[in-house]
């Protein structure tokens, strides 16, 4: 035995040494992050309790083999497919345009990743309760950088190079096998009686452009927006061919106007209500499933409609009873 002919005092001393240098072990060397708001944020400590306000730190977490111990939802009681509705397991703390402030500190995280447009106002409120990292969560370059953030903060880099690798390899194989002679116009919008539609930067968009889709609404302008409001006059004048809505439930006033059916997309009956991964697409998880689905909804033809849930698994690191 190693401490067989020390005395107990020796004994004690040599454990205590051992003991503080495992804990110094868990201590990381100093991450910096640099978030969307231009704040920067450094951790002296690898962190272990995520909260999510939006479901991008879920996906990532997901897919780095992380249990985040907190998430708002994007419509209550709706549990993500392409999260395997493990989010039901989490704890929620409100509507994600709304978090409550309460709910969240309850749940103890040591970070929170968030999106910038609905918590910028209130950062202070939200450093109180834990470093704070604010996310536009917008645009398909962003997406690569917020993978690679959150892998290095988790001590999980080689993963979220993986990720991202595998991201940019698939996005090259789908175009490649895309027919080169068709480029269907597309729009992807929220629901409204004059709906807010996103420019080609979009995440979502920017996928769907690359599988060889045509974008209605063109790059973003000058003012940097990543979306805006088109009428339903506008887009009977450019016609979109393939139509994706994002669905918020029943609520759908675009339908009850008469041009809605006009509509090319309408009238082919290729208009697609999609899930909550083309609203929230910036995480691994999400732009790989809309990838795929945008392949099929674009060539039926070329590309086959896929299981969200069966593939969703094949990105995900976090198991069953995790």
């Amino acid at each position: 035995m190693l401490f067989k002919h020390l005395n107990p005092f020796a004994v004690t001393a040599i454990i205590g040494v051992l003991m503080a240098s495992s804990a110094q072990a868990n201590i990381q060397k100093p991450i910096t992050i640099t978030d969307d708001r231009g704040a920067t944020i450094q951790f002296n400590q690898q962190p272990e309790r995520l909260a999510a306000i939006s479901y991008l730190g879920v996906d990532i977490a997901f897919a780095l083999g992380i249990q985040p111990v907190a998430t708002t939802y994007m419509e209550k009681g709706r549990e993500p497919d392409y999260l395997l509705g493990k989010t039901a397991a989490i704890q929620q703390i409100g509507q994600r345009a709304k978090p409550n402030l309460e709910l969240l500190a309850e749940a103890k995280p040591d970070v929170i990743v968030a999106m910038r447009r609905y918590t910028a106002a209130n950062a202070e409120a939200f450093q109180k309760i834990a470093p704070y990292i604010a996310y536009n969560m917008e645009l398909l370059d962003e997406s690569y950088k917020e993978v690679s953030d959150l892998a290095t903060l988790f001590g999980k880099q080689a993963r979220g190079e993986e990720l991202n690798t595998a991201f940019k390899t698939h996005l090259q194989e789908f175009a490649a096998q895309a027919p080169k002679d068709k480029h269907p116009r597309f729009q992807i919008m929220w629901a409204g009686d004059t709906p807010f539609s996103f420019h080609t930067e979009n995440t979502a968009a920017s996928i769907v452009a690359a599988l060889g889709g045509d974008n209605i609404m063109s790059a973003m302008t000058s003012t940097g927006k990543f979306g805006e409001e088109v009428s339903l006059e506008t887009m009977l004048e450019k016609d979109p061919e393939v139509i994706f809505v994002y669905d918020g439930g029943t609520e759908r006033p675009h339908e009850n106007n008469p041009i809605w059916n006009e509509l090319s997309a309408v009238k082919n009956h290729r208009v697609y209500y999609v899930g909550d991964h083309w609203v929230e697409t910036n995480g691994p998880i999400a732009r790989e499933i809309v990838l795929r689905e945008a392949a099929h909804y674009l060539y039926p033809e070329v590309f086959p409609a896929i299981d969200v849930k069966t593939e969703a698994a094949k990105f995900m690191a976090v198991k069953d009873g995790s």
